[in-house]
């Protein structure tokens, strides 16, 4: 799923297992920039909450939102 992910979809966070100071589980945010790398993706987002922390894709895991939320 998170290979689906677009720029300015609206994303809540299911986990975020490896980072020292991580976004709260159940925090919402927009995504504001995907970067590919070769095994993994690192996705930018702006969170509700005013942090910035990106995610790594697959380690930490999201869902998108429907439209409007």
């Amino acid at each position: 799923m998170n290979n689906e992910l677009m720029i300015g979809d609206r994303i809540r966070l299911i986990s975020m297992p490896n980072d020292p100071a991580p976004i709260p589980v159940g925090t919402a945010g927009t995504v504001a920039g995907i970067y590919p790398q070769r095994d993994w993706t690192q996705i930018d987002v702006n969170w509700d909450n005013g942090r910035s922390l990106m995610l790594s894709i697959p380690d930490d895991c999201v869902e998108r939102l429907p439209r409007g939320e």
